[in-house]
């Protein structure tokens, strides 16, 4: 039987994961005295970096629980590996002019290449999620790899996008579906295999393309149904997508929504709109965002209160909620509506570090940009609504903040497959921008 393999652990992939020690099966860990260190920077605070960096010390404190490392580390667990925290190592003399900066990357990456040269018969790589670190570990010709844990295949974030089903149907099935008194049709009728819950489709007629029907899959009826063309608070949807959008954010029945797309396409000023055409049905309409700034630094160095620091990072929420004012007369009742919402926090604008410990019950919860957020952050937010919540994401996985994590990380994507095919969830994917002609036209070429 082969040796088990080793990973050496870099900070980031800690703060993304504080169970990751319990990811690797039976292949044994080693965690490098930098990144304790660097975890200790991190355990004050109420976001989730400083949760992850808290709970892996409890977790790790609590394997170790009377125990030494020893030369061989500690039992993880039943079925698991063995791990250890390794002190700093220096790089190899051939090597101390390429890193001649001390820092705690090449503090981890020494240490990793150290653990390779003591275990010869074993397999041994870094694993990090910092991009930067793993081009320095192949130039030094160090095995490297990322966190592959919560990765989402590429082929399947391709069939998110390609998630709407077009068929020809028949006339008469077209008839039924589009003017029929239940606008509804067996999908058998139309499928072969019966689809996932919530599956859109578009319908053309056999002898003719100028038509198209939206539909969706309901799992309860057991029935493709029209999906209808709605206004919400003056808002109208300007392509299929849209519709589709606009209907699962005005469906009671679908608690989970995920809008992607690219900018302009009109993800969140779809969601708002939604929220307001059904705020008599909610005690709360909440929109958030998360905060990225400079590699992550606290909104402390901003000047100003808090109300100051956070507006650069509010506003487009604000500009999407002037939109919807700009349908309406100053003097109109849906903009005085509008404007008392603001004013008895029945519509709230705030980031998401201050939704933290909030209760969610019957609120409309838009979240804004959420392809910054990592996997346990989604969860964290689902897990927190109440009877009567919704829940609607928005954001785009190929315009993402955060350092670590990447299109086919990130908790957009994450929410996306884990949460396909359930009764309670739907995802539209919005290709087309509507902001204006010059803004397609540069999304499409430059």
């Amino acid at each position: 039987m082969a040796n088990p393999k080793i990973f050496v652990l870099d900070t980031n992939i800690i703060l993304h994961d504080h169970k990751a020690l319990k990811r690797f099966q039976d292949n044994d860990l080693v965690i490098p005295i930098a990144v304790i260190e660097e975890l200790d920077k991190f355990k004050k605070g109420t976001d989730t970096l400083a949760f992850n960096s808290r709970a892996f010390i409890r977790d790790l404190d609590k394997i170790t629980n009377g125990k030494h490392f020893g030369k061989d580390g500690v039992p993880i667990g039943k079925n698991l590996g063995r791990i250890k925290i390794e002190p700093n190592h220096p790089f190899a003399e051939e090597f101390r002019e390429l890193f001649h900066d001390d820092t705690q990357d090449h503090r981890i990456l020494a240490t990793a290449m150290w653990v390779r040269d003591t275990h010869p018969d074993r397999f041994v790589a870094l694993v990090t999620k910092d991009v930067n670190l793993r081009m320095k570990a192949k130039a030094a010709g160090m095995e490297v790899q990322d966190y592959l844990t919560d990765r989402v295949e590429e082929a399947r974030i391709e069939n998110a996008q390609r998630e709407v089903q077009i068929y020809e149907l028949p006339a008469d099935a077209m008839q039924s579906l589009a003017y029929g008194p239940e606008n509804a049709i067996d999908w058998r009728q139309a499928v072969k295999r019966k689809p996932e819950p919530n599956q859109l489709f578009k319908f053309h007629w056999e002898d003719r393309k100028d038509e198209t029907v939206c539909a969706r899959y309901d799992a309860d009826r057991d029935r493709i149904v029209l999906i209808r063309s709605h206004e919400a608070y003056g808002i109208r949807p300007r392509n299929d997508e849209q519709k589709m959008a606009l209907d699962a954010c005005l469906n009671p029945k679908i608690k989970l929504v995920s809008l992607t797309g690219g900018a302009g396409t009109g993800k969140t000023l779809l969601a708002l709109a939604a929220a307001l055409e059904q705020e008599r049905d909610y005690e709360q309409i909440v929109l958030s965002r998360p905060t990225v700034i400079l590699g992550n630094q606290d909104i402390g160095f901003l000047p100003g209160d808090q109300k100051t620091k956070m507006t650069p990072f509010l506003q487009p929420l604000m500009d999407n909620l002037n939109v919807i004012k700009q349908q309406f007369k100053p003097s109109s009742r849906e903009a005085q509506k509008l404007d008392g919402m603001l004013t008895q926090e029945k519509l709230i604008i705030e980031p998401l570090a201050y939704i933290r410990g909030r209760s969610l019950g019957k609120c409309f919860f838009i979240i804004d940009e959420a392809q910054n957020l990592t996997p346990l952050e989604i969860k964290t937010i689902i897990t927190r609504a109440g009877q009567g919540t919704k829940m609607v994401f928005t954001g785009d996985v190929f315009q993402i903040d955060q350092p670590y994590l990447d299109q086919w990380s990130n908790g957009l994507t994450h929410l996306g497959e884990k949460m396909d095919g359930q009764k309670l969830f739907q995802h539209v994917f919005l290709r087309k921008g509507e902001r204006s002609d010059l803004a397609d036209l540069a999304a499409k070429l430059l």
